[in-house]
């Protein structure tokens, strides 16, 4: 990952380090720089200024709206996003109205002091788990830039955002895959939580049955404090599990044939 994990960036921003506008410029510049087809549709600078300063002017105030507050984060483009076309990845929407109002997880995450920085790509209305699209691009994963190997799907543009350091962290959906293949493709975490533990509205369904809105960031850690406040929780430590006595099965037949 070449960029600051969520909780590395809260804790510059908590100590003093650095604060909100000057780490959204660098990750502003870090867009700028590294951006390729199919990886960010639409850029929110202004919006993400914005939120930047009002989040530094909290911190000054003594009021921080808490560990989150000024940390940077990308939104997959099924996320209604207020005055941007939700497209999921589709020519199809691409000349749809504007969304009117963010997504509840988009509310959420703002009100826990999250600065959106844009909207990335995926694969056509979530439904493949490498990651193409034949429409906007395909984003190539950091660690094969040079054969363009796929970063994974349908969160493709999440992942590779985070680990670009074009993000601290990015919000996923994931239906059979769509948050965790990318993230181990791209040398991330993604978390699928309970279905229905945290509210769908204003994304671009799949499956309505099965759909999750998950995290993709650096870490367990990271991924924990996130998807406490997409199901409007208090972030609680976390356990540490004793790996003493641990199985581990390794499948060798169906799962591995033509690898």
């Amino acid at each position: 990952m070449n960029g600051r994990s969520v909780l590395q960036a809260a804790g510059m921003i908590q100590s003093g380090a650095s604060d909100p506008e000057k780490i959204v410029e660098e990750t502003l510049a870090a867009i700028a720089a590294g951006n390729e087809p199919g990886l960010f549709t639409v850029i929110t600078a202004d919006r993400a200024r914005q939120e930047a300063r009002q989040s530094a002017a909290r911190i000054r105030a003594g009021r921080p709206r808490g560990l989150l507050d000024g940390v940077p984060i990308a939104w997959k483009d099924l996320f209604d996003l207020a005055g941007t076309v939700t497209t999921a990845g589709s020519k199809v929407l691409a000349s749809a109205p504007p969304a009117r109002l963010d997504a509840t997880v988009v509310s959420r995450m703002q009100a826990a002091g999250m600065v959106s920085v844009g909207r990335v790509g995926m694969t056509e209305f979530a439904f493949s788990g490498l990651g193409l699209n034949p429409h906007y691009g395909t984003p190539a994963k950091l660690y094969d830039r040079k054969t363009a190997r796929i970063p994974g799907g349908s969160s493709s543009g999440a992942a590779v955002s985070v680990t670009d350091g074009m993000a601290a962290a990015a919000l996923g959906t994931d239906t059979g895959g769509s948050c965790r293949i990318q993230a181990a493709l791209c040398g991330l975490v993604g978390f699928k939580p309970t279905a229905k533990r945290v509210p769908l509205d204003g994304a671009v369904p799949l499956s309505t049955s099965l759909d999750s809105i998950g995290p993709i960031a650096a870490s367990v850690a990271c991924c924990a404090v996130l998807d406490a406040v997409l199901a409007g929780e208090e972030p609680r430590p976390l356990r540490e599990f004793p790996l003493t006595g641990l199985r581990l099965a390794v499948p060798q037949t169906l799962v591995f044939d033509g690898i």
